[in-house]
């Protein structure tokens, strides 16, 4: 388990039971908080409350608190599966509500785990991050059920039974959980019990339940953030330095005060009236608000319009000295060519394997900024008063929004309340707050009257948050057996990108003499996470590298893997690599302009050890003679070690692999005098149903090792390396970059 997560035994109990011991009477309807109203509903007059993660009402609703945000990922879903393994109430009786921010920082972090990188308040992780604090609290809940009817009944506890939410005795005697709630309240033991052992399991790993949260979602009762409605709500539209890290000159408000429903015109500043004192817990870092202008009206197109017709003139600040995309990709290339300012790795001597070798493989890559473009647009609603601030958002990390609010504003944090809501796509977007941090900053400078504030498509797209551009330079020794015996590996990228891929992977803990070094471009351009941080650009450069290696040395490039990655600790590797060759075809014979590519890589591996989630792809293409490129299937295998949702995880698994897909055929943005030039689909074109291949998920790669990992991110990575593998193989062609779209790949 992720030892940031590890909720122990001792507070456990100090958390659950502080109040009594006993169980809320009453329930909090899923509707009230999960849709997007008010969360953290107060507990019924009368009610005392059994642990703040769980309550079960007399209507026999089993109300369970989320601290993870479900972003269509099926969080909410697991969560419910785990009080079900422990508790099993009937199924339809689960309630799933977010758990509430301002209660968190009221009782000292009773659902967070405070310095974490993600802390609980966030989206990913649901197995591996929270599963034991979920069957912990379901488990502790059972046991008082049962030991309430077992002392109501006069029979021993071990003989009662519980299905359906119904405790049961052979006698003939049963009861709701209703009917014993009040009586378990008062149940104590020396020591918690224990949840159940992996293999007593009846629902986990065995069943496979649909999202709770379709209904809401197909009758349209579910709501986002861009659908909340509040009373005396206004709008807001805004604008950013077109320039990142750009200043305002002047604008001129009189132009268009008189349009119609402008109400006011009001700007932002980074750092404008935020108190000094308060040292949020943000793990992402302040992410200080933006230069920016803002037209506030009755109805958004109001405010859009005025604003599109606002005289606004910009500092464009130092980042306009980069020209042009191709001004910055040499920048970057050329930062590989000298020695990273940090070493992530030095084991050996390289440079003296160097020098001795008798064949050496070296390449350069690049890949581009990329945006995350969730369908939702960014938005949110803010209500600030001098001393409340009320925050609707549909947040990938509630816990740092939160905070954000609290930070901007100067409001106390026990005065700030945060009301999640749905979220239409996040992919790291919605994680760092930077959003929530703008829907603020202009809603203070209209106080007293809840602000939506919504960006445009056009906002949305050049105010990102973006995957780095990176760049890398690998270099290889080859001995005799045409396996490397030395490796160097250089990557650069513009501050805050992620050295996540290359210096824990297979290729650099099975080579014996390996250097990776990282060097840092003075981009101006922000960036952020971006499904697989790091890694997405990462996973590409090697696996593409180890492609040219198996060239090198004469073999097949599936076959040289298993041989070269079968050195490694984790056998997972090469049970995936065995999987993805036994179930695609691989070495079937393919005409001209036809050809199968290969890519293995891991999300979160430590380099030494069984860890992470290992993901080895086999991408099939088709490439017509003009250049036209199509993939026709893509093969799939894992090893998380265990699953717990086999349907869930393919549909993860599916998703994963369609964005890397995307990204690594489609996806660049281009930068233009400091500014990024593409503002909506019509410039940033994604792939279609049309483009779709067939997706085969196979999971016979799973080894069965003791851990849970993540699913959504692992398959992104790979699938790019695996399609620009398979064009080599096809019409000879080696692609170094993406996207794939731009490159010439005509063949006669």
């Amino acid at each position: 388990m992720n030892k940031s997560f590890n909720l122990n035994r001792r507070k456990f109990l100090i958390s659950s039971f502080a109040a009594g011991g006993a169980m809320v009477i009453g329930t909090h309807a899923m509707a009230a908080t999960i849709e997007g109203l008010p969360a953290g509903v107060p507990t019924p007059a009368g009610a005392t409350e059994f642990t703040p993660w769980l309550t079960i009402g007399a209507d026999d609703i089993v109300t369970v608190r989320a601290t993870a945000v479900d972003i269509g990922n099926g969080t909410l879903t697991q969560i419910a599966s785990y009080i079900m393994e422990e508790l099993n109430p009937a199924w339809d009786n689960i309630k799933v509500e977010y758990a509430n921010t301002n209660r968190d920082y009221k009782e000292g972090n009773v659902y967070s785990t405070p310095g974490g990188a993600l802390g609980y308040f966030s989206g990913r992780s649901t197995g591996p991050a929270r599963m034991d604090t979920y069957l912990q609290v379901a488990a502790s809940a059972r046991a008082r059920l049962i030991g309430a009817a077992a002392e109501a009944w006069g029979v021993p506890a071990a003989e009662i039974a519980i299905k359906d939410g119904v405790l049961s005795h052979a006698s003939g005697k049963s009861a709701k959980f209703s009917e014993m709630v009040e009586a378990a309240s008062k149940v104590s033991f020396a020591e918690e019990p224990k949840p159940k052992d992996r293999s007593e399991w009846t629902w986990l790993q065995k069943k496979a339940p649909a999202k709770i949260q379709i209904p809401h979602i197909v009758n349209g009762s579910a709501i986002y953030g861009v659908d909340v409605k509040v009373p005396d709500m206004v709008y807001a539209a805004m604008m950013q330095s077109p320039v990142m890290g750009g200043k305002l000159k002047s604008y001129d408000a009189e132009k268009v005060k008189d349009m119609p429903g402008v109400l006011a015109v009001v700007t932002v500043e980074p750092g404008e009236n935020v108190p000094t004192d308060l040292k949020p817990p943000f793990p992402f870092g302040v992410n200080p608000a933006q230069h920016a202008v803002a037209v506030i009206a009755e109805h958004y197109w109001q405010a859009r319009m005025a604003l599109d017709a606002l005289p606004i003139e910009w500092d464009d600040g130092p980042g306009a000295q980069w020209k042009s995309t191709q001004q910055m990709v040499d920048a970057a290339l050329a930062a590989v060519e000298k020695p990273g300012e940090k070493v992530e790795v030095s084991n050996g001597d390289v440079e003296a394997v160097f020098k001795d070798a008798g064949k050496i493989v070296e390449a350069n890559y690049h890949t581009p900024y990329c945006d995350q473009t969730p369908i939702e647009p960014l938005n949110g609603t803010a209500l600030v008063t001098p001393d409340r601030v009320d925050f609707w958002h549909p947040s990938q990390h509630s816990q740092e929004a939160f905070y954000v609010a609290a930070h901007e504003t100067g409001v106390a944090p026990e005065n700030v309340y945060f009301h999640q809501t749905f979220v239409g796509g996040g992919f790291g977007r919605r994680v760092f707050s930077d959003d929530a941090r703008m829907v603020v900053a202009v809603a203070k400078k209209y106080p007293g009257k809840p602000v939506h504030l919504i960006w445009s498509r056009e906002e949305m797209t050049r105010q990102g948050r973006y995957r780095p551009m990176m760049a890398a330079k690998l270099k290889a020794a080859l001995g005799d057996d045409g396996l490397p015996t030395a490796l160097l590996g250089r990557m650069s990228g513009g501050p805050g990108f992620f050295a996540v891929g290359m210096p824990e992977t297979a290729l650099t803990a099975v080579t014996p003499n390996a250097q990776i070094e990282s060097q840092t471009v003075p981009f101006h351009i922000l960036t952020g996470p971006y499904r697989g941080p790091g890694y997405n650009s990462n996973a590409f450069f090697v696996e593409t590298f180890v492609d040219e290696l198996a060239e090198a040395a004469g073999e097949d490039p599936l076959d040289y893997r298993l041989r070269l990655y079968g050195k490694f600790a984790d056998k997972g590797w090469v049970k995936v690599l065995e999987e993805v060759k036994a179930k695609s075809g691989w070495g079937e014979a393919l005409p001209k302009g036809q050809g199968r590519g290969v890519a293995v890589a891991n999300w979160g591996m430590d380099g030494k050890t069984p860890s992470g989630t290992t993901v080895a792809t086999v991408a099939k293409v088709d490439i017509a003679q003009d250049g036209t490129l199509k993939v026709l299937q893509l093969d799939v295998a894992f090893d998380t070690g265990r699953i717990l949702n086999e349907d869930a995880v393919r549909v993860e698994l599916e998703g994963g692999t369609i964005f890397g897909l995307n990204m690594s055929m489609m996806e660049g943005l281009n930068v233009e005098d400091g500014r990024i030039v593409e503002g909506n689909f019509d410039e940033y074109p994604m792939l279609r149903m049309e483009d779709m291949p067939k997706i085969n998920i196979h999971f016979g790669g799973l080894s069965d090792d003791n851990r849970y990992f993540e699913i959504g991110e692992p398959p992104a990575g790979v699938v790019g390396p695996a399609v620009g593998n398979a064009i080599y193989a096809a019409i000879g062609k080696r692609v170094r970059s993406t996207p794939f779209r731009l490159h010439d790949l005509t063949w006669s």
